[in-house]
């Protein structure tokens, strides 16, 4: 029994020791709301899910009494404009410890004028907390939540369950 433990030990420092915290700094140009692009390099930002660029969802436009209407719009869309204003023209530094994902971007934690991106989309309600992965961002999305900010203004399929069924 203890040799598996010992085993799974040297995997572990094997594994983690490969991961090496890399910083990834320039101009970034925005692909989605939770992907940007430096240098070349393609970078996941940590701990956040953005709706997809195709994906739609819904927000009141009218609402008289107990009758709340709404409409679709393009929170995909949205998610990557708020995010192209925010950096616009700006150095952004991505610092990535946490490896690639399996399409090979940089998952990483982003900051312009040192502020967290991440936290700043999950925050203003234009991505959520990717709790599948990390409780980081859990409190900034309570917030987006409880003010009823961006996504929250509405309704919306998580980003992650759109994908599955699209």
């Amino acid at each position: 029994m203890q040799n598996k433990y010992f085993l799974l030990l040297i995997f572990f420092f094997i594994y983690f020791q490969n991961v090496k915290a890399e910083n990834i700094i320039g101009i970034a140009r925005v692909i989605d709301g939770d992907t940007i692009e430096i240098n070349k390099k393609k970078v996941r930002l940590f701990g956040i899910d953005a709706p997809e660029i195709k994906q739609k969802c819904k927000r009141s436009f009218l609402s008289i009494s107990f009758l709340v209407l709404q409409k679709k719009y393009d929170c995909g869309v949205v998610s990557k404009k708020k995010l192209e204003k925010k950096i616009k023209d700006r150095i952004v530094k991505c610092v990535s410890d946490k490896g690639k994902d399996r399409y090979g971007r940089f998952i990483a934690i982003c900051y312009s004028n040192n502020y967290d991106l991440n936290k700043w989309l999950v925050r203003n309600g234009y991505a959520i907390a990717y709790k599948k992965f990390s409780k980081k961002y859990s409190y900034d999305e309570e917030y987006a939540k409880e003010k009823e900010l961006g996504l929250w203004s509405g309704n919306f399929m998580r980003p992650e369950k759109w994908r599955k069924i699209n």
